[in-house]
Formats: structure tokens, C-alpha cells, sequence
């Protein structure tokens, strides 16, 4: 590999962009976990994504802890940015204009899954770095890392399950709209007719 030079000028260092922009998705993951934990919250994954929803919150503060000890500036230009991207992002109807997409479960526990391994690779970018720099705390990245993994786990488990149960009923639906004799059926479900 090349040598890298560092930014010239009195501009950010790299690894101030690099932790803003992941400091920018985890305000993103925090508000995205949270909706899902509290839609799904009477629900049988309602324990395991409040519990992830809780860790989402406490890993982003681990974050800034660590650019304080890296003496890294939050950049709140990238904060503000985020916020108008997630909520730009949050108007896709997936398939539905009126009603809530049961195909918005998949993508928003997707969303979440990328969001956390995201959040692993930052981790895994700053115990490289640990050697090089005792401001920052090995233990510490390797329980952030292994916690990262383990959401990672449940949150592929949930969106696996979901993606099954989604598709199977859409193909259900519309085989039933199909069938000879059976009512006529749009896309969404409504029927007409029989």
C-alpha cells in the first residue's frame, strides 16, 4: 500500500471525519432503534430489541467519550446533516402510501443490522490503533466489539425471520387472489368482488 499523507492545511484530521461520520449514523441507529423497540415492544422480539436499543444509546456515548480522549470536536454540521438524511430516508413508502409496509420491518431491522456493523468496523479501525496511542482503552474496544458482534447475531436472526414471514404471506395473498373462483384481490390485499 502507498503511504498516506494527511489532510494539508489547517482542515480536520482524518480520523475527526472518520468518528463524526460514524458519530452522525449512531444518532441515526439511536433514533431508528428506539422506534422499532417501542413498535414492537408488545411483541415476542420486543425484549431483545430494547434491550439492543439500550446498548445503541450507551455504545454512542462510548463514542464521544472516546473523541474526548482523542481529543476529536463533535462537528454538529454533520449531526444536523444526518438528522435531515433520516428523515428524508423515512418517507419511503416501501409498497404503501396510506398504512405502515409490513416490508418496513425488514428494512428498518436491515437499516439497523448495517448500522451496527458500521459500528463494529469503527471499533475494530480503533483497537488497530491502540497500539500507537494510550489514549485509548483495549478492554474497553473489546467489549464495545464483542457486544457489537452480539447484536449483530440478533438482529440478523430477527430480520430473517421477519423477511420470511413478510414474503410468505404477500405470496399467500396473492395466490389466494389468484385461485379460480377466489375473490379478486389488488397488490395491497383489498378485494373486490366475491
Amino acid at each position: 500500500m502507498r503511504d498516506i499523507e494527511s489532510p494539508a492545511g489547517p482542515g480536520p484530521s482524518f480520523l475527526t471525519v472518520y468518528l463524526n461520520d460514524h458519530l452522525t449514523g449512531s444518532g441515526a441507529g439511536v433514533r431508528l432503534a428506539g422506534r422499532i423497540a417501542k413498535r414492537h415492544r408488545h411483541m415476542e422480539a420486543g425484549p431483545d430489541l430494547a434491550r439492543i436499543a439500550d446498548q445503541v444509546e450507551e455504545d454512542q456515548q462510548s463514542l464521544r467519550g472516546i473523541m474526548r480522549d482523542l481529543d476529536v470536536p463533535v462537528r454538529r454540521v454533520h449531526e444536523v446533516v444526518g438528522r435531515i438524511g433520516e428523515t428524508a430516508g423515512r418517507l419511503k413508502p416501501n409498497g404503501r402510501l396510506v398504512r405502515r409496509s409490513p416490508l418496513s420491518d425488514v428494512v428498518e431491522l436491515e437499516m439497523m443490522l448495517l448500522g451496527v456493523e458500521g459500528k463494529a468496523a469503527c471499533w475494530r479501525a480503533l483497537r488497530a490503533l491502540v497500539a500507537t496511542d494510550d489514549r485509548l482503552d483495549a478492554p474497553d474496544l473489546d467489549r464495545l466489539l464483542a457486544r457489537a458482534d452480539t447484536q449483530v447475531r440478533t438482529l440478523d436472526g430477527l430480520r430473517r425471520r421477519r423477511a420470511a414471514e413478510v414474503f410468505a404471506a404477500e405470496r399467500e395473498t396473492r395466490a389466494s387472489a389468484r385461485a379460480p373462483g377466489g375473490p379478486l384481490r389488488t397488490a395491497t390485499g383489498h378485494r373486490f368482488g366475491g
